[in-house]
């Protein structure tokens, strides 16, 4: 029997139950179409998730899809142990997003759309181990990735946090601090973008998607390696057998889980500077072509573990991997802020030829551990894609949906919308199990990819 046939729809929650071979319930907040589609490896996941020590809660987001050891679209609630798979290699990964009232008909322009590409083009560092122009020397590294976006001037009313603390007495592995300070300010490769957009009131948006860079893996890399070694010590595999990435987590009496909290704190800070940075070039961008500086309205992360109150009156670490924190009004996270009467804006990405959202949190969103998806999730593989589909083609789909790639370059074959699942499906699920609403739906205009 396969593990979708032993799923149980769970109506009033919006949501599918999976048990069997879960040590605590996964809840899959899928709608049918979408958990149609869901492959079971997904579920085999689910269930690895489930498995670590001290996990109390595991949720799948309705864009899950295949990962490393978990899904992509997997939330994890432990009772103090940290895993690095559920926080991944990109810590800290995240969007920003910049509003305007500049009229849609600008950006349609073919003249005004490819100045601007090209103006964000030179400013900001696109693809695999490009760097950027940002200087930093290692003072205000460490100043950046221990205060975040507070080292750049911005508050919570801007940021989903200013800074994650990082302790003193915690010092930076210094391979990943020589890959990550002359890439501060840059894009990356893989999904990451930066597109220009609309709104269904006709105005220009922005949406930038970027993460911790080579910082981010470095970090990650090297807790990997301290935890292999430590289990490969422990279980003594046989030799020649390589310890499973499955096994890395750190327990509470763990005498590396400070050090890896601490890296995952300072790959955030990273992350989160790193996206005002780029969003501060695209701004200079943004008024040099249109004539209007643009205003961030949020910048969010969607690959971390942090603790959170729990309406019970504790805390957990909740682990999201490939999820968006979702917090509603009122949530005590909020006070002080801004969004403390609205819940703080949720920004989904679709693919580069579907419909982006800004989302806002509902009191349902306790349910799925005040998380949705982070995007609208891969249906195709990389190889896969670049087996299906070919470049003239994958061209000459975005030049019929009217979105200018790459300032007229070719679309990544891998990134083409093929590769995505239906944008509106996945919202359609979370809209349908009261876990959020939606404010904004933002259609491209020109997208903006580093090609690997």
């Amino acid at each position: 029997m396969s593990l979708k046939s032993g799923c149980r729809r769970d109506r009033d929650a919006g949501c599918y139950v999976l048990t069997e071979g879960a040590r605590v319930p996964v809840k899959i907040f899928m709608n049918p179409a979408l958990f149609e589609e869901c492959e079971e490896d997904v579920l085999r996941q689910a269930q690895a998730a489930a498995a670590f020590p001290g996990v109390t809660d595991v949720v799948l987001t309705p864009d899950a899809h295949t990962g490393y050891v978990v899904p992509v679209g997997c939330v994890m609630a432990t009772n103090g142990t940290l895993c690095q798979a559920p926080v991944g290699y990109d810590i800290g990964c995240g969007m920003a997003v910049l509003t305007s009232d500049v009229p849609a008909e600008r950006g349609f322009d073919e003249r005004l759309r490819l100045r601007f590409s090209q103006e964000v083009m030179e400013r900001v560092g696109m693809g695999v181990g490009k760097g950027s122009k940002y200087d930093v020397d290692e003072k205000r590294f460490e100043e950046i990735v221990r205060t975040g976006a507070r080292a750049l001037g911005y508050t919570r009313d801007n940021s989903e946090r200013d800074f994650i603390p990082v302790d003193d007495s915690w010092s930076i592995p210094d391979r990943p601090k020589r890959r990550g300070m002359p890439q501060l300010g840059s894009l990356g490769g893989g999904n990451h973008f930066i597109e220009l957009q609309h709104d269904q009131n006709g105005k220009l948006v922005v949406m930038i998607h970027t993460g911790s860079r080579g910082f981010g893996h470095g970090l990650a890399t090297h807790f990997i390696d301290i935890g292999r070694e430590r289990l490969r010590r422990e279980t003594r595999p046989p030799k020649g057998q390589r310890v499973s990435a499955e096994a890395i987590y750190f327990e509470p009496n763990d005498k590396n889980w400070s050090g890896y909290r601490n890296a995952v704190a300072a790959g955030a800070n990273f992350a989160i500077a790193n996206r005002l940075i780029i969003m501060e070039q695209v701004a200079r961008a943004f008024r040099r072509v249109f004539g209007q500086e643009p205003e961030l309205l949020y910048e969010i992360s969607h690959n971390l573990a942090q603790l959170e109150p729990q309406s019970q009156g504790d805390a957990r670490w909740i682990h999201r991997k490939g999820a968006t924190r979702a917090l509603p009004a009122g949530h005590p996270l909020l006070d002080g802020t801004r969004w403390q009467e609205t819940g703080h804006p949720i920004l989904i990405p679709g693919s580069m030829g579907t419909t982006s959202y800004i989302l806002y949190a509902l009191p349902g969103a306790e349910k799925a551990l005040f998380s949705v998806n982070h995007g609208c999730g891969r249906r195709l593989s990389r190889s896969a894609a670049k087996n299906q589909f070919t470049q003239s083609g994958v061209n000459r789909q975005m030049k019929d949906l009217n979105v200018l790639v790459n300032a007229g370059g070719d679309v990544p074959i891998d990134e083409s919308p093929n590769c995505y699942k239906d944008s509106s499906l996945v919202i359609e699920s979370v809209v349908a199990a009261g876990l959020a609403r939606v404010s904004h739906e933002l259609t491209p205009i020109a997208s903006l990819k580093g090609v690997d």
